[in-house]
Order: C-alpha cells, then sequence, then structure tokens
C-alpha cells in the first residue's frame, strides 16, 4: 500500500505540474500580447498536444515570445515563495511544481538556442542573441534543479524513506484532473 501511495503522489505531482506549467507559460503569452497591443487568436491548452498562443497582430513578437518562459518560470516561484512564508506544511509541492517549470521553460530556451523551433525561433528571427538563450536557460535549469534538491523524502524516496502523504496524492489528483478536465472541455468548445 505505501507503494501504492509513493506512486500515486509522483505521478499526480509530474501530472499536475506538466498541465499547469502549461497554462502559466501560455499566460505569460497572452499577458505580454495584451500589453504590446497584440490580439490573442486562440490558447491552444490540450493534454495531447504541445502549447501555444496565436497572437495577431503581433507588433511585437519577441516581446511576446519571451512572455511565456520568463512568466512560466516567475509565476510559480512566486507561489512557491508565498506558500513557504505561509508556512504551508505542503509547500513542497508548490517548489516541486516551481522547479518543474524553471527545467521545462530552461530547457526549451537552452535546447531552442541550439535547435531554434517555437519560441526560441521566434525570439533568435526576432533579434535575440542565441546567447541570451542559452545563459537563461541553463540558469532556468540549475534553479529549477536547485529548488528539487531534497524534495525525494515527501516522495519516499532516499533514506530514511518516510511513508507518502495520501493527502497530498489525493489533493494533486484533484488538481490534475480539474485541468485535464477544463482543458478537454476546452478544446470541445473551441472546435465548435
Amino acid at each position: 500500500m505505501k507503494r501504492t501511495f509513493q506512486f500515486h503522489v509522483i505521478v499526480s505531482t509530474i501530472a499536475f505540474s506538466w498541465l499547469a506549467m502549461q497554462v502559466v507559460h501560455e499566460m505569460g503569452h497572452v499577458v505580454h500580447a495584451w500589453t504590446s497591443g497584440g490580439g490573442v487568436e486562440r490558447v491552444v491548452l490540450y493534454p495531447l498536444e504541445i502549447s501555444r498562443t496565436d497572437v495577431a497582430p503581433n507588433p511585437h513578437p519577441q516581446f511576446v515570445a519571451w512572455g511565456g518562459p520568463v512568466w512560466g518560470s516567475l509565476t510559480p516561484l512566486v507561489i512557491y515563495v508565498v506558500l513557504l512564508r505561509c508556512q504551508w506544511s505542503r509547500a513542497w509541492l508548490s517548489a516541486f511544481f516551481a522547479g518543474f517549470c524553471l527545467v521545462a521553460n530552461g530547457a526549451y530556451l537552452l535546447g531552442g538556442s541550439l535547435f531554434p523551433v517555437g519560441d526560441a525561433q521566434t525570439l533568435l528571427d526576432n533579434g535575440a542573441p542565441g546567447w541570451t538563450l542559452a545563459v537563461l536557460g541553463i540558469t532556468g535549469l540549475a534553479s529549477g534543479l536547485a529548488l528539487w534538491n531534497g524534495l525525494g523524502k515527501h516522495f519516499g524516496l532516499g533514506k530514511p524513506v518516510a511513508p507518502p502523504d495520501k493527502a497530498a496524492a489525493w489533493g494533486m489528483s484533484a488538481c490534475a484532473a480539474v485541468l485535464l478536465i477544463a482543458e478537454l472541455l476546452g478544446r470541445m468548445l473551441a472546435d465548435r
């Protein structure tokens, strides 16, 4: 039973983090599009696709492209700091989420500096130096890994092995399920 909940908390936390990371990343694009006078045509958040924000007109494509990785990294970090200051007993969940977002966005920028696609392609095509993507990518990766350091005990990993937090497992499952249902419903409504 202990292994079941260990698996449960790991899988549900990763599933939630993946879905929520895409939400905060695309939110950054939307905010930057609106503040720069652009128009958001569509935001694609669907579990079986890579998320994206279609902007037209897009008077400042580099600014809009930076919005995703910047706010997609900073928003979860701010949430973590707030929950840590509030001394929430499960702030480790937000530390994992913040680390996940930093690693994902950092890898995206670093990979994009070497093999430009998506936001990285837009950034480079619109004048961003490739080294900035690489430096920010490495910084994001390193920061995310640093946040993850020591969190294994909360997932029943390492020694001594602590029992997994059943409430955290069920809570993360519920949060992931809500995001999944919202994305599926959003897709159904968009396809009408």
